[in-house]
């Protein structure tokens, strides 16, 4: 490899651009996928400012392409099932009188703030979970983790909204 590794890495990514298209259409079983990898993964590359030295770039290429496919599978999952809290928690009760209205108007948005503070990903889990009816092995493919880290996210985001209730009821 030359001595700038960073400016090798992008020549043959442009050299071996059709084959590695390829071989990431196999892997991926979509062409437009793997369009979107290779163009995110060129950008990645065009952005980077060094990279250290890589005995096997084929490999090393192969593997950023579906490293970025697999970071824009996660990202796409979260937009396309983040559940809509608003939607979710609006039923109305015909038979509850104003003041039970109001409570429970006050009670959706204590819920809401307490969501809010839960970080991203343990918000996104939970309400999939909880609202979504996900079950819990599909979310932990989608996000890529284990089924065991879905549950304690679930279990912690419950245990968060357990402690912050009882201080609004305060």
């Amino acid at each position: 490899m030359s001595d700038n590794p960073l400016a090798a890495i992008r020549t043959l990514f442009i050299e071996r651009y059709d084959n590695l298209k390829a071989r990431v259409t196999r892997r991926l079983g979509s062409i437009d996928l793997a369009g979107d990898a290779m163009q995110d993964a060129w950008l990645r590359l065009a952005g980077a400012e060094t990279v250290s030295p890589v005995h096997n770039p084929d490999s090393y290429l192969f593997r950023v392409i579906l490293n970025v496919a697999e970071d824009r599978r996660r990202r796409d999952w979260r937009h396309r099932n983040i559940v809509d809290i608003d939607a979710a928690l609006d039923v109305s009760d015909e038979s509850a009188t104003p003041e039970e209205a109001l409570l429970a108007q006050s009670d959706l948005e204590a819920f809401r703030k307490i969501i809010a503070e839960l970080p991203e990903r343990r918000r996104t889990i939970f309400l999939a979970a909880r609202f979504g009816n996900i079950p819990r092995q599909e979310i932990a493919d989608r996000v890529g983790i284990s089924r065991r880290s879905v549950a304690r996210e679930i279990m912690l985001a419950h245990m968060h909204c357990m402690a912050r209730r009882k201080e609004f009821r305060e």
